[in-house]
């Protein structure tokens, strides 16, 4: 952790943090706030260091709660940090380090405090706190301004004006996690808020107006996955051989105060989450955007901010059409769609893109005229290859944007084309040139395959088996092996329905007087789901066979070499018809093999394959519905939407540490 960590626990020792929370009120103008804001240190970035620095907070923060109401000290902290920002535009252009250096050591010391509070009492006991003012003995007036609102709108007006450079990067971080700590009453709750004072400022206050302006702000802070600059100390080096103001400051004040703040500083272990994670401000940006666009719709109020998310259009978008929405902005598709690509390791970028695709048409129709989408499906086919090791949220994700992009025809039609060599995270087999579509179906089969032998979720067969039937008519020069996995896939459903109906079978023929009637509706849902999941794969088969039997000779090939797969279902009610066009695709070719004489080498049996797909009359094959499925959102998505932002803020915020005992909203073990 480092030499200097040891002394966070100092901090209770420390003279002007005593003063703040004491019983003793402190006035705004006091040169006291100087000294308190002068402090030079590295933010924590990863959980361990939070988790130590709060610790070493709330003592204080709690003793803070007592005596603020006498003192107003917190109000008149806040006051001072609001009285910093006020020129913090100006005070960038003119690179003025100062100013921003001890606006950002207000706010960090504001947000540690909150973090407390917040645990502590509810939004009606917060906004007291931000209230009391100094005030003499006996006296209980209160200030008629709202200091809650107005740091809210103050943080949304800094993360909207101050451009983002080295000296601002620290300033805007604060602002956006500020925000994130505000919205964290949620964590706190086990029902989903639908209202209360930080969403109420937020969706009708003041920072209305504002509403796409920081959605483009948090949107263009991803895009951009701006580095984290070098610790703020080397600002404060001496600029001349006198030093000046800027230097005699710091050096003077933050030696003797603040240096216990060195949390991840020089010496430090190295954290492997910081290590993956070095784009704090980029992270944070993308959590707080998810969590505005997910707070719930008012009774008459749509959520603004993802009204904003839904409907902004790419910068190159010059048609004159007003937008009907009210929060509607421009933003470079190109850079969003890069970044996208880039990012998709992380649960909360694939999120992004999961809401971009299902709510905003204008990025679903920008990215799917890309001729390039091999970089973003790549990274969505990773994360399902390596299901193990991602929680099922994750999963979900990355399934559902792929059975929203087979939706598009064109989508399933241009995968073929696309051909890739050497896929080295591909370990079950070498592939050293396979079409993006052979990889994909590739790719869903295995996730079917894992779900079947681990999880048994009924939601993610459903999900592979649509985006499947989605592409089946579209399917075009399989790869061998993707053929045979899809016959392979058959043959384990075959296998696995056969033991079910072995096990109803035996549990009906129990011992005389046995009661064994209480087992048997499950072997009935059993065979149930096997027997649907069964359907839609010769509904697959056969949708691949009626529209594109020519294109695919190394389907029917694994077709007849496992045809005796397929006997049993020949005579089963549900699969009669669809066993038809089958039974007539394997008694077709297999006459024409035995004309061709016996013996035959795989080359000839593939060749007399691709002579008979063209000879085979289509009339041949009975015509079935086209398979076609749409990803629709349950009814209420925000209980799961709401939770599952908040695991990621939870486990994923960047030096942010909430105590899992206080945590209401989900199970720690979810996702």
């Amino acid at each position: 952790m480092g030499a200097n960590t040891s002394q966070v626990s100092d901090l209770s020792e420390n003279e002007s943090l005593r003063t703040l929370i004491g019983t003793e009120s402190i006035s705004e103008n006091d040169p006291f706030w100087n000294q308190l804001i002068s402090f030079t240190f590295t933010s924590p970035t990863n959980s361990g260091d939070s988790k130590l620095l709060e610790e070493a907070v709330i003592p204080l923060a709690k003793t803070f709660i007592e005596n603020n109401p006498r003192t107003g000290n917190f109000g008149a902290l806040v006051r001072v940090f609001l009285g910093r920002t006020k020129e913090l535009k100006i005070s960038t252009e003119c690179q003025d380090q100062l100013f921003i250096w001890q606006a950002h050591n207000a706010l960090f010391m504001i947000r540690c405090l909150l973090k407390v509070f917040i645990r502590e009492m509810s939004e009606d006991e917060l906004q007291l706190q931000f209230s009391y003012q100094e005030r003499a003995p006996g006296s209980c007036e209160s200030g008629a301004e709202d200091l809650l609102e107005e740091v809210i709108c103050n943080l949304v007006h800094l993360i909207v004006e101050v451009p983002l450079l080295d000296i601002t990067y620290s300033i805007l971080f604060e602002a956006v996690t500020s925000l994130l700590v505000l919205l964290s009453y949620q964590l706190l709750r086990k029902e989903i808020l639908r209202e209360g004072l930080v969403y109420k400022h937020l969706m009708h206050g003041r920072c209305l107006a504002l509403t796409s302006r920081l959605v483009k702000t948090l949107l263009y802070n991803f895009i951009r996955q701006e580095k984290c600059p070098p610790p703020v100390t080397h600002i404060f080096e001496p600029q001349s051989e006198g030093g000046g103001l800027l230097y005699g400051l710091a050096s003077g004040v933050a030696s003797g105060l603040w240096t216990v703040f060195t949390l991840g500083g020089a010496g430090s272990k190295p954290n492997p989450d910081q290590e993956q994670q070095p784009l704090p401000l980029s992270n944070q940006s993308l959590l707080l955007l998810l969590v505005l666009a997910n707070l719930t719709d008012g009774p008459d109020c749509p959520n603004p901010y993802r009204q904003a998310i839904t409907s902004f259009k790419n910068t190159q978008d010059t048609s004159s059409i007003p937008s009907p929405h009210p929060h509607t902005f421009q933003i470079n598709f190109n850079s969003l769609y890069t970044a996208l690509c880039d990012q998709q390791r992380s649960d909360q970028a694939t999120l992004l893109l999961y809401t971009l695709l299902h709510q905003n048409t204008n990025v679903r129709t920008y990215m799917l005229s890309r001729t390039d989408m091999e970089n973003l499906v790549m990274p969505i086919l990773e994360i399902l290859y390596h299901v193990e090791d991602r929680n099922s949220h994750h999963v979900y994700m990355a399934l559902i944007i792929l059975l929203i992009l087979t939706e598009d025809d064109t989508f399933n039609r241009s995968i073929h084309e696309v051909i890739l060599k050497n896929i080295t995270w591909y370990t079950e087999r070498s592939l050293t040139e396979i079409s993006l579509g052979s990889l994909l179906i590739l790719v869903v089969i295995r996730t079917i395959q894992f779900n079947m032998t681990r999880t048994r979720d009924k939601y993610l067969h459903t999900n592979c088996l649509a985006a499947l039937a989605n592409m089946s008519a579209q399917f075009r020069c399989l790869h061998q092996y993707a053929a045979q996995r899809i016959i392979s896939l058959f043959a384990l459903l075959s296998k696995k329905h056969n033991k079910v109906l072995e096990q109803a079978t035996q549990s009906l023929r129990g011992p005389l007087g046995s009661d064994n009637s209480a087992a048997l509706p499950d072997y009935a849902q059993d065979l149930n789901v096997i027997e649907e999941v069964i359907r839609m794969m010769l509904e697959i088969i056969n949708s691949c066979l009626s529209n594109s039997l020519h294109h695919n000779p190394n389907l029917v090939y694994a077709l007849l070499y496992k045809r005796e797969l397929f006997e049993q279902f020949r005579s089963h009610p549900s699969f009669q018809d669809i066993m038809q066009n089958l039974d007539t695709v394997i008694g077709f070719f297999s006459a024409r093999l035995e004309q061709a004489g016996t013996d035959l080498s795989v080359e000839r049996v593939q060749e007399v394959i691709k002579k008979g797909a063209v000879a085979l009359p289509k009339d041949r094959l009975k015509k079935f519905p086209e398979l076609k499925f749409k990803y629709v959102e349950e009814d209420q998505p925000e209980d799961f939407f709401i939770p599952y932002v908040w695991s990621l803020v939870f486990n994923s915020g960047v030096g942010l540490h909430w105590s899992p005992q206080g945590i209401e909203l989900f199970s720690m073990d979810s996702g």
